[in-house]
């Protein structure tokens, strides 16, 4: 017989209690704005997250660490000590900031924390607040079960465990986390260094051809973002001219705009196989269509068979991509702008590096080229960890055992984390925030908009999915 789900082993009052407070800590979590960039009113948001949840650390018997390079901008850590016998630790990895929000849009206050319609709703719900609070859910669990064995959790090992756990939380992850966990991997490794890291964006439910799939981050893509300066000639509005910065600028945005051809990377292959064995007719028919010698008659029928927001999602898989997002340019109504700047976000699959995606854009410029300086703002490469390993099998195997019907596969996620700089250190870094969502609900869509909320039963289902993870891997 399998052995038990160390979930199924607790209490059930302490099971719901611990549910409980899951939801009320991610309440909680909105309710502090650690907003990023920082806002003149709220200098101090990540540090005042860092600090409540220090507190709610302490308050566990735990001795945690914040962690503050710029004031404001705070960290925090904490350790849970296993027996030594089981190898290096378990990250748990999460970020305290969160991108701005305009409240006037909201049905409800993006800081308030409401529960309404079954689900949490705030700025943080889905990036990544509710990661978080599973997180330091299972943290404090552990801790009151060593507690409750007369131990003492800041230095005696938890029962049962034979590796430490590591808890952080981070600061600045929303702009490439140099003042968070990229300045914590130069100064404080030991905070870091571990055998694998649990990480946000993944595990989420999601149902495609009458299915439902789980599909696990285990790489992201890579970001290279450039200022572009376009040059031209100042004159009057009164009389129109072709080498009008702004006119050249629009040219070189229309031209970028313009994606490129589609590749598959081998993770994405395994996921698009994956999930074909498991779909019948058109879906699974167009998913082998993606895999094929040219994608792109697969990539055209996409919106036939899915939501255009998964379609929107596979074909950023599928390609280096470039998105114009700020255009700036001119001085007055009539005065011809002689200089035009214009900043692109480009993501990169595993392969393509920064001097590639630089000949990528001044190939779409063509003719443009000549009238346009491109310099690099941020540049981080893909990343990716292996599927063979031990902690990727058991959070399968955890899915599955949670949810029998469920489907877990490997994928690549479009966006960056914190996993860029925890590849520095070789720590495999696995997206796994584990949700079971309702087939109609639009979480790709919540992610940085408006009403982000995430549901109350999905939240309660993830937190004993996280909490057997943690005890599988480090029991």
């Amino acid at each position: 017989m399998p052995e038990p789900l160390p979930s199924s082993r607790l209490d059930s009052d302490a099971l719901a209690t611990a549910s409980d407070e899951l939801v009320e800590t991610l309440r909680s979590l909105i309710r502090i704005p650690s907003l990023n960039p920082v806002p003149s009113d709220v200098p101090d948001g990540e540090t005042r997250a860092a600090r409540w949840i220090a507190a709610a650390l302490d308050d566990a018997g735990l001795a945690a660490e914040v962690l503050e390079l710029v004031p404001g901008r705070g960290s925090v850590a904490a350790r849970l000590r296993g027996d030594g016998t089981g190898g290096d630790p378990l990250l748990l990895l999460s970020h305290l900031d969160v991108v701005p929000a305009q409240a006037e849009l909201w049905t409800h206050g993006p800081f308030d924390g409401d529960v309404a319609d079954g689900s949490i709703w705030g700025r943080g719900a889905v990036d990544m607040k509710n990661l978080l609070a599973m997180e330091l859910t299972v943290v404090r669990m552990l801790a009151a079960e060593a507690r409750a064995a007369g131990r003492d959790p800041a230095a005696d090992p938890v029962p049962g465990l034979t590796r430490d756990i590591l808890f952080l939380s981070t600061a600045d992850e929303e702009a490439g986390g140099l003042n968070g966990i990229g300045w914590i991997v130069q100064e404080r490794p030991e905070l870091v260094r571990a055998a694998a890291a649990i990480n946000e964006s993944g595990a989420v439910a999601t149902t495609f051809g009458g299915r439902r799939f789980y599909p696990i981050g285990v790489a992201e893509k890579g970001y290279a973002v450039y200022r572009l300066t376009v040059r031209g000639a100042w004159g009057h509005g009164s009389m129109p001219r072709d080498d009008n910065a702004v006119i050249r600028a629009a040219t070189a945005v229309t031209r970028l705009a313009s994606q490129a051809a589609p590749q598959v990377t081998p993770v994405m292959r395994a996921f698009l196989d994956g999930a074909a064995r498991e779909v019948e007719g058109d879906p699974a028919r167009i998913l082998r269509a993606l895999m094929g010698d040219d994608p792109r008659p697969g990539e055209a029928a996409l919106d036939a068979i899915c939501d255009p927001m998964y379609a929107r999602v596979v074909r950023a898989l599928l390609r280096d991509t470039i998105s114009p997002t700020i255009l700036h340019a001119g001085v007055k109504y009539n005065v011809i702008p002689g200089e035009a700047t214009l900043d692109i976000d480009c993501r990169v699959l595993p392969g393509t590096t920064e001097e590639d995606m630089r000949e990528i854009i001044e190939g779409r410029l063509g003719d443009l080229a000549e009238h346009v300086e491109i310099d690099l703002i941020i540049h981080a490469p893909a990343v990716a960890a292996p599927v063979d390993a031990p902690l990727y099998r058991l959070l399968e195997t955890t899915v599955r055992d949670h949810d029998p019907d469920g489907i877990p596969l490997p994928v690549i996620v479009p966006f960056a984390t914190d996993a860029k700089h925890t590849a520095i250190l070789d720590v495999p870094t696995y997206g796994f925030s584990p949700l079971r969502l309702d087939p109609e609900e639009r979480f790709l869509e919540r992610f940085h908009g408006v009403d982000e909320r995430v549901g109350v039963d999905a939240l309660r289902w993830g937190l004993p999915v996280l909490y057997d993870v943690v005890r599988r891997f480090c029991g």
